[in-house]
């Protein structure tokens, strides 16, 4: 049965969603040294268990030196037991017959022999079913054996006598499974319990507003974090398989309406979504993944370069989490293992045994097809075949604008309903994406009509304001409340419903910076099949023209020191209306800048870009950053979009690269030095966005080296302290270029924004390059 949630509740509840959306980075204690053995280990214990291409050990000696062995008795690995006698052995190829083997005084010993899994090996309905879950802190068993720690949360003013209810899972990293009453913490903090006890706050989608809008929440922890055992892998197999397993374990759960579940979440558990509904669990109704990447790779080294931004800082805090309590790791693992929860204790034994993820990307600065590919969201999405509800923004400064690369992988999937906008992180949960968030999880999971769940004009203010720092559009009425059959209304959902819904002008209404689109477009593929690849070409004095110029060439120095690695002072928060950004213009010499003539008419461009240089360098390789802006009438200069590539990974791979958008392989056999006293192109591929360029703006491109457009995102790149000079070649036979996705006949339907006022576009005083553009 559904219950309605009350407005006054929700819209008090929502401090903790607007802090909630806060980002992918949630904070640990972390702890110095080995912690002591949290169990005790039993010497008599040799048991070796599989699981998806892994296989683990736990109980032993610590110290003890081990070797494993397949089904024909060769060795395929050894190793040592740590400090808690535990041993995980990683990249196995599936097979019965495994057993670990040891000499203890003199005589060889081994364990029983155990399979290493695979995705495919599932168990049977009955070890789903006969997993009983209660309100609360759950462990459930996956089919390797390891318990992860699940909390199950009802809807609000409601008890499992009230069900079946509409059930969704969140899966996280974060402290997802902590026990406490995160919205009794925001209505009282002095009520709320322990703290050490709520959940992060950005998991609240799950936590707090799922069951504000009378849905059933299954707060899931990943495997190696929190309370949960295994051994944390960065989105490895066994985590995916996880996913799998525990979407069917709830499914099968008596308070379940219909017995099929959906998975929410954004950012971090909006990433887990795609790995998880790739592996097309039979209970698994529909997705709703919000604020995600497409790539792994992609996040940590874009353009080839190491992110040593947002992507190094979580890497290590996602390594903090995993820490085992209770010495370091969660604070909610902390406070449950004081309080004596043994299985929590238990579950820290192969916690030493997390996977090295620094050594991993270390060792893997290209592409390296084995390790990425399981751990890319593209790639599982490629396999989903359930709806989806995916919403993103194009200037992302945390997961990166280049997650529209998924839309491509759901190509396949005839019900998906993707939302992009500019912004920041947060904006997922914009006023024009939230009710229509609403009515896929009703018509898609619940299996009921939408309706109004006392969110009013006052829910979304309170909400949007402590997102943004400023008041929000009002939440757009829920539709199809009224259809004479969920049947019906499904049908009107996907008729109204764009496959691909691009809303303009996110912040640019009256209040500047307040959250809100003004307008849209909408179109059944991306890029949007309209978009024509318009030619820009660099010329002499800095100018972007149509026609090419005659040959020259000009020159800067790719200097990194001479801007901020970032345009947000450290500490401030890009969520709210109007950040304090320091986007500084080029430093004389250490850029190239080339600006349209002011524009006839408007030009609206949508989808990926491309800058075409033609290059010669001093040096057998070069960092750079292609910057598109909108140089105002006034003076003003506002951001759009930009790309970075390291030019010894200009190769491309031919099968997905088009004019608009360069595909780099980025693969180590790949990779080739500039030639010197040679012309090379280098296609740098510019994000996806979406600008309306106004009468009387001009269009702007800068190459300089990496870094200073972005707010949290850094780069590991080339310090040539100006010894470096790079060449580039304009007109003749090698003219430089600027391709740009041109909708024809599209035009705003709005005044046009201030500058600043568009989220995630900051503006600047436009001071021209000193090569006059």
């Amino acid at each position: 049965m559904r219950r309605r949630a009350r407005g006054l509740t929700l819209a008090v509840a929502v401090a903790s969603m607007a802090v909630t959306a806060t980002s992918c980075a949630a904070t640990s204690t972390s702890t110095n040294g080995v912690a002591p053995v949290p169990v005790v280990a039993d010497p008599g214990a040799f048991v070796g268990h599989g699981s998806v291409g892994q296989a683990y050990i736990t109980g032993t000696t610590p110290g003890r030196e081990l070797v494993l062995v397949n089904a024909a008795g060769h060795q395929v690995a050894s190793g040592t037991t740590d400090a808690y006698g535990s041993l995980v052995v990683r990249n196995l190829v599936p097979g019965p017959g495994y057993r670990f083997r040891t000499s203890v005084r003199g005589r060889e010993i081994q364990t029983p022999p155990f399979p290493v899994l695979s995705l495919s090996d599932i168990p049977p309905q009955s070890f789903y079913a006969d997993q009983h879950m209660h309100v609360g802190l759950n462990y459930i068993t996956m089919r390797d054996g390891v318990k992860l720690a699940a909390t199950l949360r009802l809807p609000y003013g409601e008890s499992l006598k009230d069900g079946p209810f509409p059930t969704v899972i969140e899966d996280s990293g974060y402290a997802i499974a902590a026990p406490g009453d995160l919205l009794a913490h925001e209505l009282d903090p002095q009520a709320g319990g322990n703290p050490a006890l709520l959940p992060d706050s950005a998991t609240a989608v799950g936590s707090v507003v799922a069951p504000l809008l009378g849905f059933a929440t299954v707060s899931l922890q990943m495997r190696g974090t929190g309370c949960s055992g295994g051994a944390f892998g960065l989105f490895d197999l066994p985590t995916t398989a996880d996913g799998y397993d525990a979407v069917e374990i709830v499914a099968a759960q008596p308070f379940v309406k219909g017995h099929r579940v959906g998975l929410v979440g954004i950012s971090y558990s909006g990433i887990s979504q795609l790995f998880v509904a790739g592996t097309r669990p039979p209970g698994l109704a529909a997705i709703a993944p919000m604020s995600v990447t497409d790539d792994l790779y992609s996040t940590g080294y874009p353009g080839g370069i190491f992110n040593d931004g947002f992507a190094d800082s979580w890497i290590q805090q996602r390594v903090q989490d995993a820490e085992p309590a209770p010495q370091g790791g969660q604070p909610y693992a902390r406070a449950l293992i004081a309080a004596g929860d043994k299985q929590c204790l238990a579950n820290q034994r192969l916690r030493l045994q997390t996977q090295n993820v620094d050594a991993l990307l270390a060792d893997n600065t290209h592409r390296t097809p084995s390790l990425f590919e399981v751990r890319s969201p593209s790639a599982w999405a490629a396999k989903i075949d359930v709806p989806v509800f995916l919403t993103g923004q194009f200037q992302d400064e945390q997961t990166g604008g280049q997650w529209p690369a998924v839309i491509a992988a759901l190509r396949h999937d005839p019900d998906v309903f993707v939302t992009m906008q500019n912004g920041v992180h947060t904006d997922s949960l914009s006023p024009e994406t939230l009710s229509r968030w609403i009515e896929f999880l009703h018509l898609f999971v619940a299996d009921d009509l939408p309706s109004e769940p006392g969110i009013t004009d006052y829910l979304a203010a309170t909400l949007f304001k402590v997102t943004t720092g400023a008041s929000a559009a009002p939440l757009p009425p829920l539709r199809f409340t009224t259809a004479p059959s969920v049947a019906v209304a499904r049908q009107e959902f996907e008729g109204e419903t764009p496959r691909i819904r691009v809303l303009f002008d996110n912040g640019g209404g009256s209040v500047p910076g307040a959250l809100g689109t003004q307008w849209e477009a909408d179109y059944s593929t991306w890029p949007p099949p309209t978009a024509v690849a318009t030619t820009y070409d660099l010329g002499l004095g800095g100018m972007l023209t149509t026609v090419a110029g005659a040959p020259s060439t000009v020159a800067f120095r790719p200097d990194p020191s001479t801007r901020p690695a970032t345009d947000l002072p450290a500490g401030a928060s890009v969520g709210v209306a109007l950040p304090p950004y320091d986007w500084t213009p080029l430093t004389p010499g250490a850029g190239l800048g080339f600006i349209s003539a002011p524009l006839a008419d408007d030009v609206v461009a949508i989808g990926p870009a491309s800058l075409d240089v033609w290059l010669e360098s001093s040096a057998s390789d070069t960092d750079l950053q292609a910057t598109v802006s909108d140089v105002l009438a006034n003076g003003s200069e506002m951001f759009v979009q930009s790309g970075v590539l390291r030019a010894s990974d200009r190769a491309l791979d031919a099968r997905l690269s088009t004019a608009l958008s360069p595909v780099p392989t980025y693969l180590a056999a790949d990779a080739t030095p500039l030639p010197s006293g040679t012309w090379s192109l280098v296609r740098i591929p510019i994000l996806p966005f979406a600008h309306a360029f106004r009468v009387g703006d001009r269009i702007r491109v800068t190459i300089t080296a990496p870094g200073g457009d972005r707010p949290a995102w850094a780069f590991a790149t080339y310090q040539t302290d100006g010894a470096v000079v790079d060449a580039v070649s304009l007109g003749g036979t090698h003219s430089s270029t600027l391709v740009l996705p041109i909708v024809p006949g599209l035009r705003p339907t709005d005044p046009p924004p201030r500058c600043p006022s568009l989220r995630g576009e900051p503006c600047r005083t436009y001071v021209p390059a000193s090569n006059g553009g």
